[in-house]
């Protein structure tokens, strides 16, 4: 199997780009944000975000997949498509929170790792590289200025009709590069032999075609 492992701040882009470099290589994407997300809502649906024991308790009860309908990702929890439900801003706090648990990760590592192992995989997260994949064929550190990542952040949530302003939004990108960053259970950072890429200043079809061309060389 050929496996890719793609790392970098929240707001990067690394889902969209990951996701669509994928369907042009013929790969699977696998999304693990969208699990530690599925973790945070159910957190949060069960109104114990704010208590790391009971999050941990929790996990006894608690079954997250990942599902692909005609390519195309879908998150399970608990037998309930919750694709729906995990990208707001409240749940994106979540998903830092949860993920700096080590016993949150632990849980997860295991599905993460099987999915790659089966199939040739294009995964992004935080500490793929490092931790989940660490013998990964291609790995790439995406990243793009905080103010450019929460000026792209905050198009898509005005554009979803939601009342936030870039103030907010940018504090947002700036706690959550702190907290992931920092976190003692693995930290956001680049891997010795990563990639390093930049999207700061390409648009969304230049930074697709800039991660395919990488892979592209590694696969030859």
């Amino acid at each position: 199997m050929f496996n890719v492992a793609i790392d970098g701040p929240a707001g990067a882009g690394k889902s969209t780009i990951a996701k669509a470099a994928a369907k042009e290589l013929g790969f699977i994407y696998v999304d693990t944000g969208a699990l530690y997300r599925a973790i945070a809502y159910n957190a949060v649906t069960k109104g114990v975000i704010d208590d790391t024991q009971k999050i941990i308790d929790m996990l006894t009860d608690t079954n997250v997949e990942l599902k692909y309908v005609d390519g195309v990702q879908a998150v399970y929890l608990n037998g309930d498509d919750v694709s729906a439900y995990i990208r707001t801003p409240e749940i994106s706090m979540g998903a830092s929170k949860v993920s700096a648990i080590p016993q949150v990760r632990e849980f997860l590592l295991n599905l993460q790792r099987d999915i790659a192992q089966k199939n040739n995989v294009i995964m992004d997260g935080r500490d793929i590289a490092t931790v989940v994949l660490p013998n990964a064929d291609v790995k790439i550190f995406l990243f793009a200025s905080p103010e450019c990542r929460a000026q792209r952040r905050y198009k898509e949530l005005m554009e979803k009709g939601e009342d936030v302003t870039l103030e907010d939004v940018l504090a947002d990108v700036n706690q959550r590069d702190y907290q992931d960053s920092h976190r003692e259970i693995a930290p956001l950072k680049p891997s010795e032999d990563s990639v390093m890429a930049d999207t700061s200043k390409l648009n969304l079809e230049e930074s697709i075609q800039l991660i395919i061309n990488i892979i592209k060389e590694r696969i030859k």
